[in-house]
């Protein structure tokens, strides 16, 4: 989602190592980048993580630029149910939950989309399995890198030559807000639930992230220093879905950061 329509089990990297793991992963070096299997083809130009950039350019192309006809009559058939795929969608999830009947409204007004909702969440885990299969803590640091914008790549159309979320001076990211409105409507329509519950608190410090770095899109940015990010890392990380329903709502960016 850095131009697009902007996880298995809930990411409680509480205490003890499996919080340390995943700190310390993020916190490695933005350019550090390409051990076995990172065997694809060589981008001139190109900076940061190799396999990251992949990642993030085949999931606009499958989502975006060249999708499919199943993704392009989902977005259709979401589109005719929110009005707008994107903007539609995070106002509607911000005006539900912030009413008592946060979340069975939210899943009663998506239950007549979730085959579309099925069609993007396959598309989209599809991408992430292929690229990362169970190696969750270096899908995290993927959503750090494209926080910080520190992955350029020369293929993306002008002028967003970085993946990160799309912004502008005057607009700050929005589509942090959108996605994680589609993964709440996944997960209350039990759609590869348990995946997106965890995949969602790296979305949150990928957002948490971009707040901080505010990086420019075409060109290559300054890496964040590793201490804020393992900061960042051990806020966000750890969060439960509850809390980041809580914390979503916040617009457009983290309470307390601007």
């Amino acid at each position: 989602m850095s131009h697009h329509v902007d996880r298995r089990q809930v990411l409680r990297v509480s205490l003890g190592a499996a919080t340390a793991a995943a700190v310390g992963a993020v916190a490695a070096p933005s350019a550090a980048a390409t051990g076995p299997g990172n065997d694809f083809p060589e981008v001139p130009g190109m900076s940061g993580d190799r396999r990251a950039n992949e990642f993030w350019y085949r999931l606009d192309d499958a989502t975006l630029f060249n999708s499919s006809q199943e993704v392009k009559d989902a977005y259709a058939a979401i589109r005719a149910h929110v009005g707008n795929i994107e903007r539609g969608m995070r106002e509607k999830w911000l005006e539900m939950v912030a009413q008592p009947g946060y979340p069975n409204n939210y899943a009663e007004f998506l239950a007549p989309v979730k085959q579309p909702l099925e069609v993007l969440s396959r598309t989209q885990l599809g991408l992430i399995d292929r690229y990362y299969g169970r190696r969750h803590h270096h899908l995290v640091q993927a959503f750090g890198w494209f926080g910080e914008g520190v992955l350029y790549d020369p293929r993306v159309p002008a002028p967003f030559f970085v993946h990160t979320m799309n912004s502008t001076p005057d607009i700050p990211p929005p589509g942090y807000h959108t996605w994680y409105a589609y993964m709440r409507g996944m997960m209350l329509l039990d759609i590869d639930r348990r995946r997106w519950q965890r995949i969602a608190p790296a979305l949150a410090f990928a957002w948490s992230v971009q707040t901080v770095a505010k990086p420019a899109q075409d060109k290559i940015n300054p890496p964040l220093p590793a201490a804020t990010v393992r900061r960042l890392a051990a806020t966000w990380l750890v969060k439960r879905i509850d809390q980041l329903d809580q914390d979503f709502r916040s617009f457009p960016y983290p309470e307390g950061m601007s």
